[in-house]
């Protein structure tokens, strides 16, 4: 008998709506590059739902692909990318990041959170150093929404990260692997048009949230930014699909009826389900999370019960023997799913 899985939120591979989507349009000619119907429209609801008519939006298959790609744009050889400790670039991206160049910065976090003042206080710290000329010149910050532990920037606090970025001729962008799950949460005081009004860049993540692969780029102010060449960028990092229009079908699919922020609620609220169980049996979190990925703090009992039946993502060891998990819905978990998982804690 198969585990029933509960280890990412990519595991299944889209969502019925957009296989249909890609099914009944198969047989169409349309140019490459996403220089195509599908691709302009996607281009169109983004920026409808944003509230940026003009707003630069490009498509790119992975988010690995799309961080590298967007950094590397920003940033001019000698610098580098401030982030937390925990940020996905600095710990689950192979070096994508040191591989174009650019030093990663890495800042302490709080709950996986970039903090205002640690950054001003970093950013002041160094260039008070008189040879903060030989070191690599910070030239951006990078955060994710949600982050790596599933937390959450409120408006407040992205809005201090701005602050000091403008204070020091700072760049922000924003992952969004994870951005559904981040404004669909019940406790998020954020919506997409807040983001779109906070950052330099930002990108929309489909392949955690419904779609079978690819992120939208957006730069909310292209007047602002150099985009005469983005498009030559992304070919050179290898992210210029000849077929285009598999991603724009994909976000038109997504953006054309709210069916991207339906498939992150649905997430979340399947999450809270599997929180709610675990508070009951009495198990601990090492985060207090509020998006779709959970952290309960297991006993080596507890785990072996779990994984008999179900696979999830082992964290990090705890000084006490425990060992901290991490259980991840998606759009496509099942009632069935969260059902037998519930039963299964419940007896723990």
């Amino acid at each position: 008998m198969p585990k029933i899985k509960f280890e990412t939120d990519y595991q299944e591979g889209c969502h019925p709506r957009i296989l249909e989507r890609l099914v009944s349009t198969n047989m169409e000619q349309t140019s490459g590059y996403g220089y195509d119907p599908h691709t302009e429209h996607a281009r169109e609801l983004i920026r409808a739902t944003i509230g940026r008519p003009n707003a630069g939006v490009y498509f790119m298959a992975g988010g690995t692909q799309t961080n590298a790609t967007v950094i590397k744009h920003f940033l001019k050889p000698y610098e580098g990318v401030i982030s937390v400790s925990s940020g996905h670039i600095n710990v689950h991206e192979s070096g994508a990041i040191e591989s174009t160049g650019h030093k990663v910065i890495a800042l302490p976090g709080i709950n996986g959170l970039l903090d205002a003042g640690e950054l001003r206080q970093y950013l002041a710290a160094f260039y008070d150093d008189p040879t903060y000329e030989h070191m690599a010149i910070p030239g951006m910050v990078y955060v994710s929404y949600s982050s790596e532990l599933g937390t959450l920037y409120t408006k407040q606090g992205l809005s201090d990260i701005k602050s000091v970025c403008s204070e020091y001729g700072l760049k922000l962008f924003i992952d969004g692997a994870r951005l559904g799950a981040g404004l669909t949460s019940e406790t998020s005081d954020m919506t997409i048009k807040d983001i779109a009004g906070l950052c330099d860049a930002f990108y929309i993540g489909g392949t955690k949230t419904g779609a079978l692969l690819g992120e939208a780029v957006v730069f909310p102010e292209p007047e602002r930014q150099d985009l005469r060449h983005f498009t030559t960028l992304i070919k050179q990092q290898g992210g210029l699909l000849a077929k285009g229009r598999l991603l724009g079908i994909q976000f038109e699919a997504l953006f054309e009826d709210g069916l991207y922020f339906e498939n992150a609620r649905h997430a979340n609220s399947q999450a809270m389900k599997i929180r709610q169980a675990f508070i009951e049996a009495g198990v601990e979190f090492l985060i207090d999370s509020p998006t779709n990925q959970q952290f309960p703090i297991l006993t080596r009992e507890q785990n072996e019960a779990l994984s008999e039946k179900f696979s999830y993502e082992t964290w990090q060891p705890m000084d006490d023997g425990r060992t901290a998990v991490r259980f991840c819905t998606s759009w496509a978990t099942s009632d069935e799913n969260i059902s037998a998982l519930i039963e299964a804690i419940h007896q723990l």
